[in-house]
């Protein structure tokens, strides 16, 4: 996971955009779709090496196309 660090909100929301939407099944080209977002800037959000940073507007956007409550996004990551 590149230059992760579990004392980023940015890569705590990274990590379970990623984790929500492999647990729907969904490509990133699905989830830029149902959040009216580009493959390009979801592909960005997810790695953990290229964007330093998003928007809230974003995270919401990705929430609703992802079907789950936008706090879910920042919940620590379990081990």
């Amino acid at each position: 996971m590149g230059n992760f660090n579990h004392n980023s909100i940015y890569d705590t929301v990274r990590y379970n955009i990623r984790k929500y939407r492999k647990l729907n099944k969904m490509t990133q080209q699905e989830l830029a779709d149902a959040s009216n977002l580009s493959h390009g800037y979801i592909r960005e959000i997810e790695s953990f090496t290229m964007a330093s940073s998003f928007s809230l507007d974003a995270v919401e956007k990705i929430a609703n196309g992802l079907n789950i409550e936008v706090k879910k996004l920042f919940d620590k990551i379990d081990e």
